[in-house]
């Protein structure tokens, strides 16, 4: 067998007059033969061409060809500039183009021919996105890819740097998400057997090797086992509801006082969430009145109403109560529980650290605990810090440099802003995709869907990564309390915002008496985890904002609000 020599992951192909040109992340271009004429001759050239991407680990496949089209290739290539299947976003089978797809020995994978299509053929795969049909759209959440789109050049510079830091890309970011924890932790590998004397496939040890049902408390509204439950039975009694905390209230006349509000966003919060988190691999137990054990990953069903959380002084050592502003760090409404309720592992574990004294009823533990996320966490974050670089932030900077550089991080070079964005979401959205939820038509309301089949489809694994991100948050809001005084007037997800006598966010980070960072509490950086300025607004708007229902933490940024939270 030949051996690949891998030129480049992907090439962007513009029609030239009566020809193909092809874009290489390198910024060189190459002339495609006068005979590409369809999607398979494409196809061919590409795999002739060497295009493709080497695995990402050990037992990881090599990645096909990736090939991009612009409009002008597209049409090229004997395509619609514009799908009719509004409803399917596919090229319809009896379309010449798919028709010629199949001719030439060829097949689709069964979602079709749209924005991102996948072909195979003996062995091999090839990737198409169709640039016009949408693949670099909003709902994809590719970021600011979609106005580099207009230059193949850049285009395809921006998605070689994506393909070389995080993974060759394969649809929407959150799909890349679940591919790249594929590829670093391969589900199985080949192995020879002794006893047959021939080759078979064996599950890759730390890794996901089959998909298992969620346990009950774990399953969402449309998933199978949730047909025994009647719609009134949604409550935390029998459903787990751990999500992103999203509360604000009213300042107190001290606070109110105040002239501005400043909001700290906490850097990609999931994925920092996410290092060197305990999950389990396998299948959920039910036990029932089990003792808890911080390092057993699980779903626990436990009584927190009425639990009087604490801290310890630094200084007196003492337990000193929380104050009544601070929010509950059970519930995504920051409300205090108001009787039994599900809960991941990590939940209960900063439960204890707050001096309650947790019993659970019965729980569904896993005893096969893993770091699952380890590599996937450090390929992203590595990833993050080399774009953020390449934008000219960096974790040697001082925090009034690092202020200044994020407040113009968008007007710098548009193709590493788009990257970054990208990054953000492949993070986000991947963690989010492990409890994909039905997509298309299905036989009944609990029917299966195609997600459950994939063995990333676990539920319980995005609770955990959601709650340690939550609780990961109130720590800091802990340690601010505790250091400054200062307890936060709104929360959204990874935002917090406080009340502020200086508009800047220097003024509310908590800090030793030398003036350095305290340890635990909120940080300026461009690290995961660290936080950077969301925005400052006046006093006066955060009244007019919460008092009119808005969460100000939302709008503390300015500009729309979906705009702004996009790919935090």
């Amino acid at each position: 067998m030949t051996e690949v020599s891998y030129t480049a992951p992907l090439a962007v192909l513009e029609a030239v007059g009566n020809e193909l040109r092809a874009h290489l992340p390198n910024g060189q271009t190459a002339d495609v033969p006068a005979d590409v004429t369809d999607l398979a001759t494409a196809a061919e050239w590409a795999l002739a061409y060497g295009l493709g991407a080497p695995g990402l680990s050990k037992y990881a496949e090599p990645s096909g060809p990736l090939l991009v089209l612009d409009e002008s290739a597209a049409e090229a290539l004997g395509l619609p500039l514009q799908l009719n299947d509004r409803r399917n976003l596919r090229v319809t089978d009896d379309h010449p183009a798919v028709k010629a797809v199949d001719a030439a020995g060829w097949t689709l994978s069964r979602a079709g021919l749209g924005a991102w299509s996948f072909l195979f053929k003996d062995r091999a795969e090839v990737r198409v996105a169709v640039i016009p049909w949408g693949a670099f759209s909003d709902h994809l959440r590719w970021g600011g890819l979609a106005e580099v789109a207009t230059n193949p050049g850049a285009l395809a510079y921006a998605l070689g740097v994506y393909a070389e830091r995080v993974i060759s890309p394969t649809g929407s970011t959150a799909g890349c998400g679940i591919a790249l924890m594929t590829a670093l932790r391969p589900p199985t590998r080949v192995q020879f057997d002794r006893g047959t004397g021939k080759m078979r496939r064996v599950p890759v040890e730390g890794s996901l090797s089959r998909p298992v049902d969620p346990a009950p408390p774990e399953a969402p509204d449309e998933h199978p086992l949730a047909a025994e439950r009647t719609r009134d039975q949604r409550t935390p009694e029998h459903v787990i509801f751990e999500e992103a905390l999203t509360w604000y209230r009213k300042p107190t006349e001290t606070e109110a006082a105040l002239p501005y509000v400043v909001g700290l966003d906490i850097n990609t919060a999931f994925l920092a969430a996410s290092s060197r988190l305990l999950v389990g691999l396998g299948e959920a137990v039910y036990t029932d009145g089990p003792r808890f054990d911080k390092k057993v990953p699980g779903t626990w069903l436990v009584d927190l109403s009425g639990a009087v959380l604490r801290t310890k002084n630094p200084v007196t050592k003492e337990w000193v109560e929380l104050p009544a502003g601070m929010p509950s760090p059970f519930t995504p409404n920051g409300q205090a529980p108001t009787g039994p309720a599900w809960y991941t592992t990590q939940t209960l574990a900063y439960a204890v650290e707050l001096g309650v004294e947790v019993r659970p009823l019965a729980a569904w533990l896993r005893q096969e605990p893993g770091g699952y996320f380890d590599l996937w966490y450090g390929r992203l974050r590595d990833a993050y810090m080399a774009t953020l670089a390449d934008l000219g932030v960096t974790e040697d900077m001082d925090e009034e440099s690092f202020l200044r550089a994020m407040a113009t991080l968008k007007e710098r070079d548009p193709e590493a802003v788009a990257v970054l964005a990208a990054i953000k979401q492949t993070a986000k959205g991947g963690v989010g995709k492990m409890r994909e939820k039905p997509q298309g038509k299905r036989s009944g309301r609990h029917a299966p869907w195609a997600a459950l089949k994939r063995p990333t489809w676990r539920p319980d694994m995005r609770a955990a990564v959601i709650a340690a991100a939550r609780v990961g948050g109130h720590r800091k809001m802990v340690k601010t309390w505790v250091t400054t005084g200062a307890v936060p007037l709104a929360v959204l997800s990874d935002c917090v915002v406080y009340a502020s006598a200086h508009p800047t966010a220097r003024a509310v980070v908590p800090r030793k008496p030398d003036g350095s960072p305290m340890p635990g509490g909120f940080r300026l950086g461009p690290n995961p985890g660290y936080c950077k300025e969301e925005g400052v607004q006046t006093m006066a708007w955060y009244l007019e904002t919460g008092g009119a229902g808005d969460n100000p933490a939302r709008f503390i940024k300015g500009g729309d609000a979906d705009a702004v939270r996009e790919g935090e």
